[in-house]
């Protein structure tokens, strides 16, 4: 073997042969940093002439083992999940400081009585686990706590305990003797990530992993640390905010994108039940600039109101901010709406919000946007009973959405009368109580409402 130094990006992971002053993988300014690789070349007739362990097998002959899924108190993690925890999955948690992640983590632990669990902490100090277990009501656990920041000592003490389900908070804070790097750095996390993930699959432990985010909200470290895990949870919503939402980004065990809403109290994280009608209970009577769309994250629908404020701009050069949708797509519906309806907004501020901190991933709420703009831009409040939803085109069409059916009869349940949507989704069988209106373009839902 070779030992030569390469260059690495602390963001991405990708090698260089020479320090560079931005990433051309990742674009991440001053991340490359010099570390010291081995190589090995190795002709491929060695590969041939080493004995395989494994061979290859037809997918026919291969039994599939279902395991039975660990329920918890709060139910609304175990919908993230699919269905409960599943033994010897690794699940990573990400999300801001205080967003509550180590208290969902030691909630659960707490409670699950009948299942030996092991808490992990590299951040704080074991009075501080305690302290909060205890404001947490969980004083009395039987659960099995540790301070350690060396990964061999965790493992080793993993061994004797034997946990069923352990938490490792965080594993930025982790380093491994096999690799001479400080605490957080891309070798460091991934050596640890793979020898948690290993140990996870060959003990049958269920790992949960928390994981720092960087100022974009990714979980800072490589892309490997995601890729190499069973299950990616993230936090969302306003730290000082009461509501936080937890959506599982991948999920080996179950659907993607999937919501999950939690109510921060003194007691800790509690699921809310109908989170439609928590999201809808501070609306207005009547308020220019707020529509009411229905988004589905993987098989819930959920109702959100969006807010839009047109505002003149006297400087001339117009502002465009956005809360929980991303702001390159306002500014392409403001050019839709001004190319397709005739309304021109672009020398106006133009700001957007979720309300309850809610992140849309989807396109289906681009209608409810534009329709939101346009009611303030007038300054004429919309139908307080009108719901909408629809993808909104270059060309000025509204595209349809999955799940249009749950939609309408999520929006029917909540008192909801009048409903604009695209034609392809319009519904074979009426729904008793609920006015359908459907529109092909743009301009037809600006002449509808």
């Amino acid at each position: 073997m070779a030992k030569e130094l390469s260059y690495v990006c602390t963001e991405c992971a990708a090698l260089f042969s020479k320090w560079m002053g931005q990433c051309s993988e990742c674009g991440a300014w001053n991340s490359i940093e010099k570390q010291a690789a081995v190589f090995q070349k190795q002709k491929f007739s060695s590969f041939a002439l080493a004995g395989a362990e494994n061979e290859v097998q037809s997918i026919n002959d291969i039994t599939c083992e279902t395991h039975d899924r660990i329920k918890t108190p709060l139910t609304e993690l175990d919908r993230v999940l699919g269905g409960g925890i599943v033994p010897g999955s690794v699940i990573l948690v990400g999300g801001n400081p205080g967003i509550g992640k180590s208290t969902l983590l030691l909630q659960v632990l707490s409670s699950l009585d009948h299942e030996r669990a092991l808490y992990v902490t590299g951040e704080e100090s074991l009075q501080q686990v305690a302290l909060r277990a205890e404001r947490l009501g969980y004083k009395n656990s039987t659960l099995r706590v540790i301070a350690s920041n060396n990964l061999e000592e965790i493992l080793a003490n993993a061994m004797r305990e034997r946990p069923n389900i352990m938490v490792i908070d965080s594993i930025q804070t982790l380093s491994s003797e096999k690799t001479p790097s400080a605490a957080g750095s891309v070798s460091q996390v991934r050596e640890c990530a793979s020898q948690i993930t290993q140990f996870a699959k060959q003990t049958n432990t269920t790992v949960f992993v928390v994981g720092h985010v960087t100022k974009d909200g990714a979980i800072a470290g490589p892309r490997v640390l995601e890729h190499v895990v069973d299950t990616v949870l993230y936090f969302e919503g306003d730290e000082g905010g009461r509501y936080r939402v937890l959506r599982a980004v991948k999920n080996r065990f179950g659907a993607v994108n999937e919501l999950g809403v939690f109510a921060m109290q003194d007691t800790g994280l509690k699921g809310v039940k109908n989170p439609s009608a928590i999201f809808l209970s501070q609306r207005s009577e009547h308020t220019p600039g707020s529509v009411i769309t229905v988004t589905c994250e993987a098989t819930r629908p959920l109702l959100l109101e969006v807010q839009s404020l047109v505002d003149d701009n006297p400087t001339g050069h117009a502002r465009r901010v956005t809360l929980g949708i991303e702001q390159n797509r306002l500014t392409m519906l403001l050019a839709i709406l001004h190319r397709h309806a005739g309304i021109a907004i672009y020398d106006k501020d133009v700001f957007v919000n979720i309300v309850g901190g809610v992140s849309l991933k989807e396109t289906g709420a681009d209608l409810a946007v534009l329709l939101a703009a346009y009611s303030s831009f007038r300054d004429e409040a919309l139908d307080r009973d009108l719901i909408t939803f629809g993808e909104v085109g270059l060309t000025g069409e509204i595209r349809p959405v999955f799940n249009g059916i749950s939609r309408l009869k999520e929006a029917k349940e909540h008192g909801f009368k009048k409903a604009i949507i695209p034609s392809a989704n319009k519904p074979k069988e009426k729904i008793p109580g609920l006015e359908i209106l459907t529109v092909d373009k743009l301009r037809e839902a600006i002449e509808t409402v």
